[in-house]
């Protein structure tokens, strides 16, 4: 139960459900109703096959680079620890995705699925947390799990967004993110040491 909570914790940071309230609403902002429910189910969609194929996959796909897990853990470590500076002293999440959304990308795939959903933390997580060489079927079963919770409850926040946002605000947004930047930095940097720890054990 706690490897569960751990990985649900960890996703939620990487994917921060609330951070991706103002980048839907402002992606869905001319659409009707109807409209927004689509692009909600589209964009968790898509996000979902994108996770699974790393979960599912990611590891093979760096063997067959011949990138080793550990040497992509401490990589997406040191990427994932800036990505939470930006978070935490940076503009956040939503400032971040609303800005590119005033570049004219305004689609459900992008940047909503993907980076917003989807992102470069979330998909170092689908890899990172189902390594064959250290989880066996059960805990990466549980990982995929928590990932869907997570995934389940960016759904629920997206379809019930104009309420949700109408209450927090995009100040309210930012602050969350900034809590899950500061969670994510120390998963990042517990992710630099066991992957140096990885690397000089082999």
């Amino acid at each position: 139960m706690d490897d569960w909570i751990s990985s649900f914790v960890f996703f939620f940071a990487v994917i921060d459900p609330v951070g991706t309230l103002p980048v839907f609403i402002a992606v869905t902002g001319r659409h009707s109703e109807w409209q927004r429910r689509k692009i909600a189910l589209l964009a968790v969609a898509v996000a979902t096959g994108i996770l699974l194929f790393f979960l599912l996959l990611g590891q093979y796909l760096l063997e067959a680079i011949g990138v080793p897990l550990s040497a992509f853990q401490v990589a997406g470590g040191i990427v994932l620890f800036l990505f939470a500076l930006t978070m935490i002293f940076g503009e956040g999440k939503p400032e971040r995705e609303v800005e590119i959304i005033r570049e004219g990308h305004e689609t459900a795939i992008f940047p909503l699925a993907v980076p917003s959903i989807a992102s470069p933390g979330a998909m170092l997580a689908a890899v990172v947390l189902t390594d064959n060489y250290r989880f066996d079927p059960i805990h990466q079963f549980n990982t995929a799990t928590a990932m869907l919770a997570v995934i389940a409850i960016v759904l629920v926040l997206l379809l019930t967004a104009n309420w949700i946002f109408r209450w927090i605000g995009n100040a309210g947004a930012s602050i969350v993110s900034r809590v899950m930047g500061l969670i994510l930095a120390s998963v990042a940097t517990t992710n630099v040491l066991l992957g140096i720890q990885q690397f000089f054990a082999v």
